[in-house]
C-alpha cells in the first residue's frame, strides 16, 4: 500500500532530494515499501503510488559511442536505443554495464536517479514527459520517488528532450 506523499522540508535525504532542495524546485517525495520479489522497479513504483505508469519514468544508463548517457523513459515502455543514439548525435547505443552505471552515478540499480549523480552524465528525457504536469523519477533509492515538473527535471539535468521511448 502506498504511503501518503510527503513534502521534502529540509536538505537531508538522498543526493537527488538534496539537489532539488538546493535548487529551490518544488517537489513531492513518495515513499513505499519496496518488494525485492517484484519483477519491475518502475511498475512497482507506479502501483505503490497509484500513479499511471506513463507518468513514472525510469532512469537507464546506456553507452553511446563510448560515453555513458542517461535515458529517462516511461516505465510503461522501453528505451529505443537507436533513438537515444540519434538524440545525442551518436551512431550506436547499448545498455551500460550495471556495475559501471552504479559506480558512475553513485546509486544502485532500481534506485538510479537522474538527479544528484556522482558524475553528471549527459541526459535525454523522453519527450512524452511534456504531456504531464508532473512526472515521478527515482529519488535515489528503491522505494523512494520524487514528483516534479518535467520542465524542472529537464533543466536540472540539462536534458535533451527527444522521442526515445517506445511502447
Amino acid at each position: 500500500m502506498a504511503k501518503k506523499p510527503k513534502k521534502q522540508q529540509q536538505s537531508g535525504g538522498t543526493p537527488a532530494t538534496v539537489t532539488l532542495t538546493a535548487a529551490g524546485v518544488p517537489f513531492t517525495v513518495h515513499s513505499y515499501d519496496h518488494d525485492p520479489a517484484h519483477p519491475s522497479y518502475g511498475e512497482e513504483a507506479a502501483e505503490a503510488m497509484g500513479v499511471s505508469p506513463d507518468r513514472v519514468f525510469k532512469t537507464l544508463v546506456a553507452d553511446v559511442d563510448g560515453a555513458l548517457t542517461v535515458a529517462v523513459v516511461p516505465v510503461a515502455g522501453q528505451l529505443d536505443l537507436k533513438g537515444l543514439a540519434a538524440a545525442v548525435g551518436g551512431k550506436r547505443a547499448a545498455m551500460a554495464d550495471p556495475a559501471l552505471a552504479e559506480r558512475t552515478t553513485g546509486y544502485v540499480r532500481g534506485g538510479i536517479s537522474p538527479l544528484g549523480q556522482r558524475k553528471r552524465l549527459r541526459t535525454v528525457l523522453d519527450d512524452s514527459a511534456g504531456r504531464h504536469e508532473t512526472v515521478c523519477v527515482s529519488a535515489g533509492r528503491r522505494g523512494l520517488e520524487v514528483e516534479l515538473s518535467p520542465a524542472d527535471l529537464a533543466e536540472l539535468t540539462s536534458a535533451v528532450l527527444a522521442p526515445i521511448g517506445r511502447a
